[in-house]
């Protein structure tokens, strides 16, 4: 007997369901302003604009010509306004370049029927690899002011907690402040000074919106912690050989080959179909 649903909880969930997409969109708004108007991160509002209009226009292209719909625009404004945010350029085209090759990466680079490439960490390593000499990615320029990144941290991973990945969150940070440790005991330096990036704006956009991109993180709960906790050991390698961006390399490396050993794992343990018997006649 199936339970009796109570028709105001009922409009309460598809309240919530309709909501859930744009809690990141707004999310990430929000740190952009706090951070803007704390630091001045932004190297212009023109820059930002270009990153954007770039991701719609991509978002908008390749929907339409490849699968014929009009698809919701806000993880295009998530990829567009991260470019914005990290991207750092005198130039305006790094920033176009970033935001529209995250977009492209979703269509172009599929597994089976799923992108697996978390786009804005795809978009930014393509920067890094074809234009360094052009452009750079946001590091450590806000600085660390504590109590503005403690408000960004509190309500950010208020709203993971509620998309129920906050578990992703809490593997990834435990990991790296153990890894921290570590590498303070091989290097020599203060632990501090090994895990005080972690409070910096390029980790806040990784952790909250890159590794817990639900088009790109595993099935299960402890797939997710899985990957989180592999992220942070290799970040920890690349660390220790002084790679700056080591999260973004990190990602790009164990996130796409998690999602195809996951996607083989479960054809593997489906049995095939059986095929259908023939008629026969009476």
């Amino acid at each position: 007997m199936e339970a009796v649903v109570d028709p105001a909880e009922a409009r309460r969930r598809k309240a919530i369901r309709r909501l859930r997409p744009y809690v990141p969109p707004l999310l990430i708004t929000g740190i952009l302003l706090a951070a803007h108007i704390s630091f001045g991160i932004l190297d212009g509002w023109d820059k930002l604009a270009t990153a954007i209009a770039a991701a719609f226009i991509a978002e908008i292209l390749l929907s339409r010509l490849l699968l014929g719909e009009w698809r919701n625009l806000s993880s295009a404004y998530i990829s567009g306004i991260s470019a914005g945010i990290l991207v750092r350029s005198p130039f305006l085209w790094p920033f176009a370049f970033t935001a529209a090759i995250a977009i492209v990466s979703k269509y172009a680079i599929r597994f089976r029927g799923r992108h697996i490439f978390n786009p804005t960490n795809f978009g930014i390593v393509m920067l890094l690899l074809v234009a360094s000499d052009s452009a750079a990615v946001l590091s450590i320029q806000w600085g660390n002011n504590m109590w503005a990144m403690l408000v960004i941290w509190i309500v950010g991973l208020f709203s993971i907690h509620k998309l129920k990945l906050f578990h992703v969150c809490a593997s990834y940070v435990g990991a790296f402040l153990a890894f921290g440790l570590v590498r303070s005991w091989i290097t020599g330096d203060p632990y501090l000074a090994e895990i005080a990036p972690l409070t910096g704006p390029m980790y806040q956009l990784f952790v909250l919106f890159m590794i817990t991109d639900p088009k790109t993180t595993l099935s299960t709960t402890r797939g997710r912690v899985t990957v989180a906790l592999l992220i942070g050991f290799v970040e920890f390698i690349f660390r220790l050989n002084e790679a700056i961006y080591a999260p973004f390399y990190a990602l790009f490396i164990v996130g796409p080959i998690a999602l195809i050993v996951e996607r083989l794992w479960k054809d593997r343990a489906t049995p095939p179909a059986e095929p259908a018997l023939p008629a026969t006649r009476t």
